[in-house]
């Protein structure tokens, strides 16, 4: 008798070729668990177990020997009665969840060597055996659902270590369908996600690949209420960072091209090709998906130009090399870093003659005329892969002129303000961190056990440092220094605003400098912005209106409102709920130091290695 069971999907009976309809889903039941325990013998009471889900009649004993009998018809000598009990007597190959795992072994075996897209064969003959969920048409709720989820599981497997010899083949592209409905059913499936960002990545979609890790960090925390494991999160990481080990493809003809090179301007020198990048923090551990944003910006979209915005020590330079590190193998004609320091005064004919000057230009040979400097740089860059990086930009006219005008170059613009006349630019802005960013950060830099150690006293430094990214490295740095130093000493030092700005230094870091250079940006060159600046210094706890503030300075509400929107738009002031505008906590703290300095219009000094101040005009 040529037998055959198949139990992965609805469960069914051949004898010699020929279909034999089983009978009634309690039947089913029995077969199966007889199928599933071959060639030993299963207990009348384990196969009652297996087929009613709830507490078994007093008539199961009777109703399992009916069954048996029925199927005895069909089986014959192959079932056999034991002493409370029946066995199946059955060759490994009679039935198919056998020969999907025996299958599954020999293709794992294969993936686990360094031919591992040998294993593709054999994994796809063992998924070839599944026609359904396992045990379909036979009642839930018994002891069998254990089988039949452990044997679910195990395709589950071997669909994604299948996915895995196909990647490792190079067949990136013809994975992707097959993982997304994959996902659709099972979206807490992490080695699943872990592939298709893969895929995505290799297949040159890497913004596919960012949104991918989003997608599975949002199904994981909306279902089971946590972040994505360990691994997942190191793929995103290693995505963002283009790892080398990302690229692993199959090795393929090179086909060389040439490639005309892009008409130089007449006189000009030779491409050279600049490296001027700044060293990368070494613990950026925040800002993950502002990164992103950047990177997808000016490796995908046009123009290719990103303008990463955010309050005075927000890390919107730190995110800005970040981003620019993990592009520069995209950008083989070079990086070009330029730090105007928020200079009002900085114009963009002195920053066409310094990126002029980075690419090879002489000094002498850098043109008078604005026109023609902005010219000859097009000319230079056009299809050059070439990334500028320009930091400390306070206005739109500073960038305008080199804005990407085709595919090739790309930008990055650091700045306070969100330069809105700009166009067709993507707008990446920085808020405060939040309070489990602030304390990562402090645990990177000053250490997790010693945070854990006085709970109470970190929350309170995470509130003193007010989400500023610059305070929290600051303070991070100041715990480093001293390890003995409690948490919560430095959280009493701090918490005396009137020494807070002098505390929150370290070297050549310090908050009040920051403050005072964002402040003399946006107040240098707009004289009502600098004295309704000086009216909330005057008393940053008081909130204010428009119209009282346009009263108390006597000029119109219009160019008070424009004032309020210039403060706004550099992060210097923010509007409550209630449409009153104030200070944010470090700007109160730094206005308030203001507070005694007679009013007109502001500017920046510094007095030997004492913090800036402002000071009038005419002193």
């Amino acid at each position: 008798m040529q037998l055959e069971i198949r139990l992965l999907g609805a469960v069914e009976l051949f004898v010699d070729g020929h279909v034999v309809t089983p009978g009634s889903g309690k039947r089913r039941a029995v077969l199966a668990g007889l199928a599933l325990e071959p060639n030993r013998p299963v207990s009348l009471q384990r196969l009652a177990e297996m087929a009613w889900s709830d507490s078994p009649p007093a008539s199961a004993v009777a109703n399992l020997r009916s069954h048996a009998a029925e199927l005895r018809r069909t089986l014959g000598d192959r079932l056999i009665a034991r002493l409370n009990a029946y066995e199946l007597r059955m060759a490994p190959h009679e039935l198919d969840a056998s020969e999907f795992q025996r299958l599954a072994g020999e293709g794992r075996k294969l993936l686990a060597t360094q031919e591992a897209a040998s294993a593709i064969p054999a994994l796809t003959d063992a998924l070839a055996y599944w026609r359904g969920p396992a045990g379909a048409g036979v009642p839930r709720g018994t002891a069998l659902d254990n089988r039949w989820a452990s044997l679910d599981e195990q395709r589950l497997q071997v669909f994604e270590e299948l996915t895995e010899a196909r990647l490792a083949a190079g067949r990136h592209s013809d994975v992707l369908a097959g993982l997304r409905q994959h996902l659709a059913a099972h979206p807490l499936r992490e080695r699943a996600w872990e592939h298709l960002m893969l895929a995505l990545y290799r297949c040159g979609d890497l913004p596919a690949a960012l949104a991918a890790y989003q997608d599975a960090r949002a199904a994981l925390n909306e279902q089971l209420g946590v972040e994505p494991g360990g691994e997942l999160a190191d793929l995103h990481r290693q995505i963002l960072e283009r790892a080398p080990q990302l690229s692993r493809t199959l090795p393929r003809t090179e086909v060389t091209m040439a490639v005309a090179a892009p008409p130089q301007p007449s006189g000009a020198i030779a491409w050279a090709v600049p490296r001027e990048l700044p060293p990368d923090l070494a613990t950026f551990v925040v800002r993950t998906e502002e990164t992103a944003a950047v990177v997808e910006t000016v490796t995908v979209a046009t123009p290719a130009a990103a303008v990463i915005t955010g309050p005075p020590g927000s890390g919107k330079t730190a995110t800005a090399v970040r981003a620019a590190h993990m592009v520069a193998r995209d950008f083989p004609d070079g990086q070009v870093f330029i730090d105007l320091g928020y200079r009002v005064a900085a114009t963009s004919e002195e920053v066409l003659a310094r990126a002029l000057r980075a690419l090879g230009v002489a000094p002498s040979d850098v043109p008078d005329g604005t026109d023609e400097r902005v010219g000859w740089w097009r000319s230079l860059v056009a299809g050059r892969r070439l990334l500028l990086v320009m930091d400390g930009v306070t206005r739109s006219a500073q960038v305008r002129p080199l804005l990407p005008a085709g595919p090739g170059p790309a930008l990055i613009v650091v700045g306070q303000r969100q330069l809105g006349s700009l166009d067709g630019v993507r707008r990446v802005g920085l808020a405060p961190l939040s309070a489990a960013g602030a304390r990562g950060l402090l645990a990177t830099l000053a250490g997790g056990e010693r945070l854990a150690a006085d709970p109470h006293a970190t929350r309170d430094l995470v509130r003193l440092c007010a989400g500023s990214v610059l305070a929290l490295r600051i303070a991070g740095s100041r715990l480093a220094r001293w390890p003995q130093m409690p948490v919560a000493a430095l959280v009493d030092q701090l918490g005396d605003g009137r020494d807070r700005l002098d505390l929150l230094a370290c070297e050549d870091l310090s908050v009040r400098a920051s403050l005072a250079k964002g402040v003399a940006a946006i107040c240098g060159d707009n004289e009502v912005a600098s004295k309704l600046f000086k009216r909330l210094a005057e008393s940053p706890d008081t909130p204010a209106l428009v119209d009282a503030l346009a009263r108390q300075l006597g000029i119109s509400t219009v160019q008070v409102r424009r004032a309020v929107d210039d403060l706004i738009d550099a992060h210097l002031v923010h509007r409550d709920e209630t449409g009153r505008y104030r200070l944010p906590a470090l700007v109160r703290d730094y206005a308030a130091e203001l507070a005694a300095v007679p009013s007109g219009p502001v500017s920046l000094r510094h007095r030997n290695n004492d913090p800036f101040r402002l000071r009038p005009e005419s002193a």
